[in-house]
């Protein structure tokens, strides 16, 4: 069996580091101006000791995607002049329209979403009769950064089109929708007991996952990691949040 191969070191690469000299990762904290999170630095988000990955000098900006302008392609452009035509309200209450990956968000008002579900599903040019998932996305860092997520189907047309919905924490109010597609009973549940959005007018909105007492949103970004010591071959290992903190 031959020996270890000798390989050049090319010389732009970086220079040797020991660990007490890489410079420490972290995540910066507070809003910025974007309104989906904050800016990460390093490969993981690594806080509390040198960024192991080698990318300690990495700077993510968090990324928002634009609002799309017309023509939108697709089936996209003939779906919105149907909502314009028979939902005058829509120029208020959708915020933004985004067209990313071949795929259609309506970033849309809390106080106009039952309104235009009820329009997505009843108008014979939409039709969007079924509501196949509600979920969430938590932008830590921003003003509304949990985000209440629709994903909606016509069987009719076969199409697909999402409706997001974004509040604060100290306001996670949100209309429920299960009036209008009872599919959304359970999934609002689960969204409010793992991002704590509160879906006012859900006929029963308990916890689906965790125990009722359970105290805190596990999805939510700034939720600790928690566990137990763990005994590996003699030695210790603390549980993750006595660790790095990845984020």
């Amino acid at each position: 069996m031959s020996g270890p191969v000798d390989r050049p070191v090319p010389e732009d690469s970086a220079p040797e580091q020991g660990a007490g000299e890489i410079q420490r990762a972290t995540v910066s904290e507070g809003p910025n101006d974007s309104p989906y999170g904050v800016e990460r630095h390093g490969m993981f988000g690594v806080a509390g000791s040198g960024d192991t990955s080698g990318f300690g000098g990495l700077v993510r900006e968090p990324w928002t995607a634009p609002a799309a302008e017309r023509p939108y392609g697709s089936y996209f452009d003939e779906l919105m002049d149907n909502l314009i035509e028979v939902y005058p309200g829509v120029s208020q209450a959708v915020t933004k329209v985004v067209v990313d990956r071949g795929e259609l968000t309506l970033h849309v008002r809390r106080e106009d979403l039952v309104e235009l579900m009820t329009t997505l599903r009843n108008d014979p040019s939409l039709r969007f009769e079924l509501l196949s998932s509600v979920s969430g996305v938590d932008y830590i860092g921003s003003a509304l950064r949990l985000h209440a997520v629709y994903h909606l189907t016509s069987m009719t047309y076969r199409r697909r089109m999402r409706v997001e919905v974004a509040v604060s924490v100290a306001d996670p109010h949100v209309p429920s929708v299960t009036d209008i597609y009872p599919t959304a009973d359970w999934q609002e549940r689960e969204t409010y007991d793992m991002f704590g959005i509160v879906f006012d007018g859900h006929p029963a909105l308990t916890r689906i996952l965790m125990p009722d007492d359970w105290a805190g949103h596990p999805q939510r970004k700034d939720y600790p990691l928690g566990g137990i010591p763990v005994q590996y071959k003699g030695a210790t290992i603390p549980p993750p949040d006595e660790r790095r903190a990845y984020k």
